[in-house]
């Protein structure tokens, strides 16, 4: 795994985080609730590509199928 990744997933956090508090203290929450929802799919999305890359490792080491 690399840092890099880790540090993407960090910023996707710090700028979701940030958006959702000016949003709330503008009365916007319901755009924030989607805000934090969008954020929470984007990195869901690194995340299941990096477990396939991972499953696509392990089967390469282990020689399965």
């Amino acid at each position: 795994m690399e840092i890099s990744i880790i540090f993407k997933l960090a910023a996707i956090g710090i700028i979701v985080t940030v958006v959702c508090q000016v949003l709330k203290k503008s009365d916007r929450d319901d755009i924030a609730t989607v805000v934090s929802l969008v954020g929470l799919v984007l990195v869901l999305t690194v995340m299941v590509t990096m477990v396939g890359d991972l499953f696509e490792t392990v089967k390469a080491i282990f020689d399965l199928y």
